[in-house]
Parts: C-alpha cells; structure tokens; sequence
C-alpha cells in the first residue's frame, strides 16, 4: 500500500506546468505503473512552496526579456500583455535613438510622472536659456504697485516706482532716497506689546520694504553696504531703551550717514580731483555721474579753462542730461554718441568716470560701455581717473558682466520715433506671425491703425529674436591709472584695504 503514496509524492513537478496564481492540478497518474490511493485525494502544495514556484517562473521570464534586449520602462503604461503584443508588431532596435531612455528610480520615490511646462514656460525657455544672460530674467520687475506686501510703507511704495520708471537714478542717489524713505518708516514704526524694536523691527517691518524695493529694481551696492550697516545698527540697540529715544537715535544715525559717507565724502573726492584738471584740458566723461558733475563745475567755478567731451548712449542716454547741466554753465561740451567714441578719445587729455561700484579685484563694475571708453583711453595712452565713494566699494569680485548684471525692460531699448520708423515694415511681416494675425483682425474689427506698441509685440511674437539691454559692465584693473576716494587717491589694487578701513569705523 505504501507504492501508490510515493507515486503521488512525485507528482508535483508535473504542477509547475500551471500558470501561476491557478490552483495546482493534479498529476495525470499512469494506469499502467499507479493505482489508485487509499486516501483518494492527492498531495496539495503548501504556500511556501507555491510562493518559491512564482519566484523562480519571475526569474524566468526576466533573463528571457534580457536575452532578448533591454526594455523600455514605462511608468503607469499598459499591461503587461499589451506590451508584449506591441513588442511583436514593433520589433526593438537597439541603435534607435528616438526610443527614451529608461527612467531609474529610488524604491522610495514614487512612479508620478513629472508635469511637462505649460507653453508660456516652454516658449519663453526657447527664446531665453540660449542667452548668455538667461539667468537675469528670473525676477520681473514691479511696475506698479499691484502684488505689493501689505506690510510695504507709502514713501516705499511710491520709491520703488520711482526706482523702475528712472525718475531716480544712480547708485548713490538711489541709496540717498532709500534711506530717507527708511527714516520715514522708522517714524511710523511701533513696537507690538511682548517684543522688542531691536528684534521686531529688522524681520518683520524692514523686510518688506527691502523686498518690495529690490522687486522694482536690482538693489546697487551702495544701497546693499547701506542696508546692511542699518540692520547692524538696529540691533546694537539696548533693549531697555524707549522707543521714542530709539528711533530718534536711529533717524540722527541715518542723517549722520548720508553726511559723512555721501556729503563730506564728495566734497573731498571733488577738491582733490580739481587737481588734476589743468588749463586747456579736454576732459572725457561717459554717461553721466554726480560726483564727476560736482568736479567739473567747481573747475569751472574756479576759472580753470577746459573743455569737456561727453559720450553717451542707450537707454538711458543720461549723458545728454549733464551736457546740458554743462553747456548751461557757460562750459565748452562736445557730445557723441557711443559709435563716436573712437573719435572721440582722439581731442581728449584725461578722461573721468563715475562708478556704480568698485570690485575687490580693482575692477571697475558701471554703466555698460564704460570698458569699450577706457579701452579705447589705453590706446590712445589717456590717464582714466575713476571717482568713487568709499561706500561702492565691495569684498565681491566680478570677472565679467554675465553673472551679474541688470537687464532692461524690451520697451526701453526702442524709443518712441524709431518705433513709429517701424511700422511701414508691417507689411513685410510672415503671414502666419502671431502677433500680426491678432493685430490684423483686431484693426479690422475696431477700423484703427498700427500703433507705436505694436512693435513690440512683432518682436515678442518672433521665436528666434529677442531683444536684450545690460546695464553695467566690468572695466579690467588695468586699463585705469587712479581712484579717487574720500580716503585719498590709491590704485585699483588698494580697493579691498579701503574697503575693509571704511567698514571697521
């Protein structure tokens, strides 16, 4: 009776047969060598033994799909039958470089498939990360004062509009107008109850401003040294002193700061560049510069004869403002145009230049085109004296004008006449431009003509055509002979000394 018992124990290779997931069949018994058991029912599979058999038919099945090629893993695809049905209608090619690569994943992150850019993402991606200056597009900038914080104080919102449409200018002037603009807040400011204006103040009510300003336009280094000597102050203060006494301490401080690093420091860098202005000097100058101003009109003040050369360009066009300052004084100007300047530098003796900021490197970091008249000064052997308050200088080092810089809005590189110049070539535009065919069907609605704008939006339409405008560039160490600061004159190599003197007092 035992044989029939150890027939039936041999049966279940014949079961690995099954698919898995199936119950086990059992094994067809051969009449001729089995007889019936005893028992009538034979041996079942336990778990175990059914878990080891799914395990070794997966092994199978993965060395065969590796034989075969590498596949393609498809997140959240179809089944796996669809997939093999696909397989065989499309054969796989291995050097087909249009199949995507396989997706590696950490068993810890999930199979969601990452959201594709909307089209106004992909299509501005298209036309900006090829620029070299792609990166200084991530931040709009505030044109009014919709999205402005709650928190933001009325002298700093009507700054900050004052800082994007131009009306207030320069570096210096801007730091001059921000602290002012901080004073007023300050005056305004009260402690809530359970804190102290030292804590409170600088993160939960200055904050805002700075942002709100910085939104408008990049902050300047000078404002930046400004921002950072002010906090320092703020929390210097002694807890156990009134608030009142408090913020009058800090609106003295702030007076006292424009004072002694903007007031007292440009008198002295001015008396100390009249020097070097001598009778019959045919003095450069680029763009347009407070303290270079103050220079050339106390020269002129003073008797000395000169003649003044001033180079200017877009966007700005901020040279044609101090000619006229100039040539309204009685001074003899002549005004180029930066396409002019290589002529220029050919009738002038020294050349003068302001400074949005002086690098700690030596490098001269101020409005673009400053390097082209200082190369062109080397040429032609013309000492280049920069004027330069204490408070633009930096520990920062900047070896090109990509990594950092400002960019100006598209409107502001094409004036309102050469616009209107444009429009006749409205015609020439491809028919199936975007912006000509809403243009076209909303002239034709509303009877109108093109205007000054629409240029514009020719230009934001194009795929391949972008317009750019930076505002600063860097000028090498080597290419200027002097600064000329409240401290003294000193080479571009003293800079980082200075600056280190000026913020340890």
């Amino acid at each position: 009776m035992s044989e029939p018992v150890v027939a039936e124990a041999a049966a279940p290779p014949t079961v690995s047969a099954e698919a898995p997931g199936n119950p086990p069949t059992p094994a067809k018994k051969d009449s001729k060598d089995t007889k019936p058991a005893e028992d009538g029912a034979p041996k079942k599979l336990s778990g175990a033994e059914l878990k080891k058999l799914k395990q070794a038919e997966k092994q199978a099945k993965r060395a065969q799909a590796k034989a075969a090629g590498p596949p393609t893993v498809q997140q959240g695809g179809p089944s796996k039958e669809n997939q093999k049905k696909k397989e065989q209608k499309q054969p796989q090619q291995k050097d087909d470089n249009s199949r995507p690569l396989p997706v590696r994943r950490r068993p810890s992150q999930s199979n969601v498939v990452p959201q594709l850019q909307t089209k106004k993402d992909s299509k501005r991606s298209q036309k900006e990360l090829g620029l070299f200056f792609g990166h200084l597009y991530s931040q709009p900038r505030q044109h009014s004062m919709v999205g402005a914080s709650k928190d933001a104080h009325p002298a700093v919102l009507a700054l900050g509009l004052q800082y994007s449409s131009y009306a207030i200018c320069g570096s210096t002037a801007r730091m001059v107008a921000m602290l002012l603009a901080f004073k007023a807040v300050i005056e305004s400011y009260q402690t809530p109850p359970g804190t102290s204006l030292a804590r409170h103040l600088t993160n939960h009510h200055l904050s805002p401003q700075i942002d709100y300003l910085r939104s408008c336009r990049p902050l300047s280094i000078s404002m930046g040294n400004a921002i950072r000597w002010l906090k320092d102050i703020i929390i210097k203060i002694d807890p156990s002193t009134p608030e009142a006494e408090a913020k009058r301490d800090l609106a003295e401080e702030i007076d006292m700061f424009i004072r002694e690093r903007v007031t007292a420091a440009q008198k002295l860098i001015r008396d100390q560049a009249l020097t070097k202005i001598l009778p019959g000097d045919v003095i450069l100058t680029y763009a347009s510069s407070s303290i270079v101003e103050q220079t050339l009109l106390q020269a002129h003040k003073a008797g000395v004869p000169f003649t003044v050369i001033v180079v200017d360009s877009k966007p700005l066009f901020e040279g044609k403002t101090l000619a006229r300052k100039l040539a309204n004084q009685g001074i003899n100007v002549r005004y180029y145009l930066i396409t002019g300047a290589s002529h220029a530098v050919k009738d002038a003796s020294k050349v003068f230049l302001g400074a949005h900021a002086m690098m700690s490197n030596g490098r001269l970091y101020s409005r673009v085109g400053t390097a082209l008249v200082s190369m062109l000064a080397r040429a032609h052997s013309l000492p280049v004296i920069v004027l330069c308050e204490s408070v633009k200088f930096t520990e920062k080092v900047a070896l090109d004008s990509i990594v950092g810089n400002e960019v100006a809005p598209a409107d502001e590189i094409l004036s309102e006449t050469e616009r209107s110049a444009l429009l006749p070539l409205e015609p020439h535009l491809p028919p199936t431009h975007p912006a000509k065919t809403k243009d076209d069907d909303k002239t034709a609605a509303e009877g109108t003509k093109f205007g000054s704008l629409d240029v514009l939006k020719w230009i934001e339409g194009s795929e391949n055509l972008h317009h750019l405008q930076v505002l600063y560039d860097v000028t090498p160490a080597e290419y200027i002979n002097m600064v000329i600061t409240e401290y003294g004159s000193l080479p571009p190599s003293s800079v980082p000394v200075v600056h280190r003197l000026s913020t340890n007092t």
